[in-house]
């Protein structure tokens, strides 16, 4: 007869799990449980210790008083680029519509050219004795400045500047000279209109303002030829307007700007332009009560519109 053998009994302590076994299985189902959030935990806790870690190794902070941060902020003005007045703007806008006028007698042997063909700017000679003679002033009766106003050469220009004059000339801001002839004038404001018998190819005729948006203490800019030197600026402000000037011996000037940027003999036909570089009058006129014919802080010019009338239209 054949005999198998008997199952051993099993011990049921050696048949339970371990407490380490039951541990991570505990472990397992709570992480199963709550992933998420110990995901989040986590993150939390090493972001912490990165910022912790960047605490104490970044380098130590400078620390900057007031005087250092007043020296950077005058530094940085100082070194930042200025722009260009407005006195300058409005010159650059002008000034390649802006001539000198010259009257001159060729039989006097008086060539205003020469210098100018010669390379040389026409010089203005100062009188020896230092002295201000009247001979001076009226030498520089006979220079004067223009401004051109259209494409076909019009030039407006002051009437006692061209007025006495055998022959005329004037000379461009690109160097080209040409003899003018007076083709209009309006002796009550002192206004003439002239014309060149050669043009720049480059002519750019001046832009036009209006003198009725002028108020007192507007920015404005005279350009042209004082004492035959230039072109030269002065900027000033509008003083007053509709002044009224009495001339003796002449016809009284009604309806003028009044303004304060230094005009002498040789600024007479020149504009007077705003600061947008728009010509707004005619510089005619200067008031000196010492009776020099110097710049006083007073001087005068005709209305743009005014001058319209001079070449039979309006300007604007």
């Amino acid at each position: 007869m054949a005999t198998r053998p008997l199952p051993q009994a099993t011990d049921p302590a050696a048949q339970e799990p371990s407490f380490s076994h039951r541990a991570r299985q505990h472990l397992h189902r709570t992480y199963n449980q709550h992933q998420g959030k110990v995901l989040v935990l986590s993150s939390v806790l090493l972001a912490l210790l990165l910022v912790g870690l960047y605490d104490v190794l970044r380098p130590p902070g400078q620390n900057l008083s007031q005087g250092d941060i007043t020296d950077a902020v005058n530094f940085a003005l100082d070194e930042r680029g200025r722009p260009p007045s407005i006195a300058s703007q409005a010159y650059a806008t002008i000034i390649p519509s802006v001539v000198r006028v010259t009257g001159y007698d060729p039989a006097a042997g008086e060539e205003p050219a020469a210098r100018a063909q010669a390379g040389e700017p026409p010089a203005a000679e100062l009188p020896q004795s230092g002295e201000i003679e009247e001979d001076f002033h009226e030498e520089f009766t006979a220079v004067g400045s223009g401004v051109v106003i259209d494409d076909q050469g019009t030039i407006l220009t002051n009437l006692h500047v061209v007025r006495a004059a055998k022959r005329l000339r004037v000379s461009f801001f690109d160097g080209t000279e040409a003899d003018a002839t007076i083709v209009g004038a309006r002796p009550e404001l002192d206004l003439a209109i002239i014309r060149p018998s050669v043009l720049p190819d480059d002519l750019l005729p001046a832009t036009l303002g209006s003198s009725s948006s002028l108020r007192p203490g507007d920015d404005v800019v005279a350009v042209g030829f004082p004492f035959g030197i230039g072109p030269s600026a002065s900027a000033g402000v509008v003083s007053g307007l509709l002044r009224v000037l009495e001339r003796e011996g002449e016809s009284t000037m009604r309806n003028l700007i009044q303004f304060d940027a230094a005009a002498n003999p040789g600024n007479s036909g020149g504009p007077l332009v705003n600061a947008d570089g728009e010509v707004v009058g005619i510089v005619t006129a200067i008031l000196n009560p010492s009776g020099l014919r110097t710049f006083a802080g007073i001087a005068f010019a005709a209305t743009i519109e005014e001058a319209g009338g001079a070449v039979e239209e309006s300007p604007l």
